[in-house]
């Protein structure tokens, strides 16, 4: 079993920018592949960015390519994603995903089997 939780969430001004971390217990963190997948409300979950087990491979979704960036720290368990010039349709709650089976990456949020609370994101205009 692994437990995520997510921090760094808040509120920003559009252009703004937020680290957002996601902490993982257990031994074997590293060989998960890593996502992160964010829900506005009446909106379906949605892909925003998925890293390797090793950090050697990294995806985006074409909204936020450009603005943000995934990385992770196997020794320190965790997973960032670093948002830069922050639009307000990026507001949403932000949710970090563990993919247990593969060292690969996903886009796909069927394919992630752990997932953690979720942190809330809100950009002003």
């Amino acid at each position: 079993q692994v437990q995520l939780v997510e921090s760094g969430g808040g509120l920003v001004q559009a252009g703004g920018s937020l680290r957002l971390s996601c902490a993982a217990s257990g031994r074997t963190f590293g060989s998960y592949a890593m996502g992160w997948f964010r829900q506005a409300p009446g909106k379906e979950r949605e892909f925003v960015a998925a890293i390797s087990r090793n950090a050697g491979s990294t995806y985006y979704a074409d909204s936020v390519k450009g603005r943000f960036t995934i990385s992770r720290d196997n020794a320190k368990n965790t997973v960032y994603l670093l948002m830069n010039n922050l639009k307000p349709e990026d507001t949403a709650v932000y949710y970090c995903a563990a993919d247990a089976r593969s060292g690969n990456i996903a886009t796909t949020s069927q394919l992630y089997d752990y997932w953690g609370q979720g942190t809330q994101v809100t950009v002003s205009s």
